[in-house]
């Protein structure tokens, strides 16, 4: 049985909360749970005590019995100190797409020919 550490959600239209769940990897994402660890409450502010609830010592726990975070959650686990999340690179995330640089290649050649004229 394959165990992962997921959000489930709930709250109101509009309005999510989420639940730090342990859940069989074939459950849906809101239905039948192992256990719930925390809480994760995307509304508050960032910087707040309250925005995330985590059982250290559950996590832990079921990090050591093989449970596999998403990435949402690895995230929360990386700020708790319990796991270090691998830096990821996308070098290609700024650079404009093709008809941009054609575009920009047309307002190049209309700016030199309005130059030398």
């Amino acid at each position: 049985m394959s165990l992962k550490i997921r959000l489930a959600r709930g709250g109101a239209k509009k309005r999510p909360h989420y639940s730090i769940v342990i859940a069989d990897a074939r459950s849906p994402r809101d239905g039948r749970f192992i256990e719930k660890i925390g809480t994760f409450d995307p509304l508050k502010p960032k910087d707040s005590a309250e925005r995330v609830k985590l059982d250290v010592e559950r996590a832990r726990h079921w990090l050591a019995n093989g449970a596999q975070p998403t990435d949402r959650v690895l995230r929360f686990l990386d700020a708790a100190g319990l796991v270090k999340r691998a830096a990821r690179s996308n070098p290609n995330k700024a650079e404009p797409g093709a008809k941009a640089k054609e575009r920009a290649a047309e307002r190049a050649e209309k700016a030199a020919a309005a130059s030398a004229e």
